[in-house]
């Protein structure tokens, strides 16, 4: 595939805004036409991010059912899947749920507990 000038990029971009519904103008207009960008890349898909040890979502998650012997198809495994992906995909979001976790494990051993 040849690469397009910048003529033929803008002829493309306003032939492709001119197609548009009222309301998908009005969604292009908000942002501004100029800096309407329709022709960027997506963002990687989900089963593609990694976290901070290189694994997806998915690995982490079939990492940890085996190691908790949790069979895939149960609720427990679906929550830990679910969980791996809010991990992956923005860390800081789940670390408070993590530094609680962490918190509580430790409260109930100090109290001699088992959860």
């Amino acid at each position: 595939m040849t690469k397009m000038t910048a003529e033929e990029i803008e002829e493309q971009k306003k032939m492709m805004y001119e197609k548009f519904s009222p309301r998908r103008r009005k969604f292009v207009d908000k942002i501004g036409y100029d800096e309407w960008d329709p022709f960027q890349l997506p963002f990687d898909p989900i089963d593609l991010r990694q976290d901070i040890t290189g694994k997806t979502s998915q690995q982490l998650c079939e990492e940890f059912c085996r190691e908790v012997h949790a069979s895939r198809n149960s609720e427990y495994a679906q929550a830990a899947a679910e969980f791996g992906v809010m991990l992956v995909m923005n860390f800081e979001k789940v670390r408070p749920i993590f530094d609680f976790c962490v918190w509580y494990n430790e409260l109930l051993k100090r109290e001699g507990k088992k959860a």
